[in-house]
């Protein structure tokens, strides 16, 4: 954090909340009153709530805030925040009488991307890039960074506990939170840098989870940019491993994984990054699927020679950015599975068992895992019933629309036909975004 001391504006902010004995919860609430929102959930006080501890500690001026701030304090706005203006972020000096458009155009956008995403809207790719550029235009300019790593850390778990594209709107503010501070600040550039990729990673994932590719691809380019730019080598690793990925999944050209795999691994230059199990993992599937079994056994060999080199700070990581052995005995079975080894069963039933309960995703998948296992040995209607449980009792991620899909073309000839095939063809038919 920076040595300066905190604005006035933020010390009155923390001033007038405790002298009305709101907690940071409660005071989100009522700033959810003051714009019009009497009932938010959990997850959009909880988010509030983060936004509040960085005004209050002076890292971000609420400029989209201000108003509900004064609503709720029954204040005037001048007085709570004297000469701060909302259209002028603290901390700067302006030249001219004009004041500069573009904070303005892209605070707006990122209200309206947050606004289409609770409608359910189609998003614009033009708005996504909007946001991003915020971490783009100033990877050439000294900064500051403020203290985003719980943050990031936290979206790191949430991840695989929370329904697919649940976090856009979270991750979408920090992501703007984190651009205004680029630009204002000065000390720590790496260290903002760094959770500037991380988010923009994870803003990926999530788009690319329910079928946004485009803005996917550009969250990616910018989170490989800003990873380079912080000379982090682990990170740039996993960026380019964790795309690959999941690029694997959602479809992006082999040619493109083979690309970002190779870029990770010659990254990494022989360490045991935490991200390089990922590379291996793309590369086995991509040859599991393609019908080459050595290449995928020689891959899986690989994996699990790193796996006993990593680190305990990785596989001890259950978030995101580690590789456990959950994650590990996962990737076995999906690959064991696909080339019909006698260790996918073992693979899976660990894998099962390591999971943490409340993790939603993984087992889901796994579950797709076993059916497809299930219809190799010979129980077809077995197989299309389990896969088409888990579709209609959970949203169809990136990932259990390739396993499905991959069911369905390894299916014989003679059921394909079959009513259960179908529905599975139904319920993977291509989202808007793809």
């Amino acid at each position: 954090m920076s040595d300066q001391p905190r604005p006035q504006w933020a010390v009155r902010i923390e001033a007038e909340r405790r002298s009305r004995g709101w907690g940071p919860f409660k005071t989100a609430r009522r700033l959810y009153a003051a714009v019009g929102i009497d009932d938010p959930d959990m997850s959009q006080v909880k988010s509030l709530y983060r936004q509040i501890n960085r005004h209050e500690k002076g890292l971000v001026f609420p400029a989209d805030w201000g108003s509900a701030y004064a609503t709720a304090f029954e204040m005037d706005e001048k007085d709570l925040f004297g000469e701060e203006s909302t259209d002028q972020p603290p901390g700067t000096v302006q030249h001219s009488p004009i004041p500069d458009e573009g904070d303005d155009v892209k605070r707006r956008t990122a209200l309206q991307l947050l606004a289409a995403m609770g409608a359910g809207t189609a998003i614009s790719a033009t708005a996504i890039e909007e946001i991003l550029s915020s971490i783009d235009g100033v990877l050439d300019q000294p900064v500051d960074v403020g203290e985003w790593e719980l943050a990031v850390r936290e979206y790191g778990l949430l991840i695989n506990q929370q329904p697919i594209g649940s976090l856009i709107n979270d991750l979408t503010s920090d992501l703007f939170g984190v651009g205004e501070l680029l630009k204002r600040d000065k000390a720590h550039r790496g260290d903002l840098l760094r959770v500037s990729a991380s988010l923009s990673a994870l803003l990926a994932v999530e788009l690319g989870d329910i079928g946004e590719r485009r803005g996917a691809r550009m969250a990616w380019g910018t989170a490989r940019r800003a990873a380079d730019a912080s000379g982090d080598r682990d990170l740039r690793v996993w960026t380019r491993a964790r795309e690959a990925e999941e690029g694997f999944w959602y479809g992006l050209p082999r040619q493109e994984i083979a690309a970002r795999t190779a870029e990770a691994v010659h990254v990494a230059d022989g360490a045991p990054c935490g991200g390089l199990p990922r590379a291996y993992s793309a590369r086995a599937s991509v040859a599991a699927e393609q019908g080459d079994k050595a290449t995928a056994r020689q891959a899986m060999d690989d994996l699990s020679k790193l796996f006993d080199r990593l680190p305990d700070a990785v596989t001890g990581d259950p978030a995101i950015f580690g590789w456990s052995e959950a994650r590990q005995r996962w990737n076995e079975a999906y690959v064991y599975t696909l080339i019909k080894d006698k260790r996918a069963n073992r693979a899976l039933d660990e894998a099962v068992a390591l999971y943490p309960p409340g993790t939603l995703g993984p087992v889901a998948n796994l579950t797709i895992i076993r059916a497809m296992g299930t219809i190799n040995s010979g129980d077809i209607d077995t197989g299309l019933d389990q896969t088409r449980e888990i579709l209609q009792e959970t949203p169809v991620s990136a990932r259990r629309r390739h396993m499905t899909r991959q069911i369905l073309h390894r299916l014989p000839e003679w059921a394909r036909p079959l009513p259960e095939a179908r529905e599975l063809r139904a319920l993977t038919s291509a989202p808007s975004g793809l």
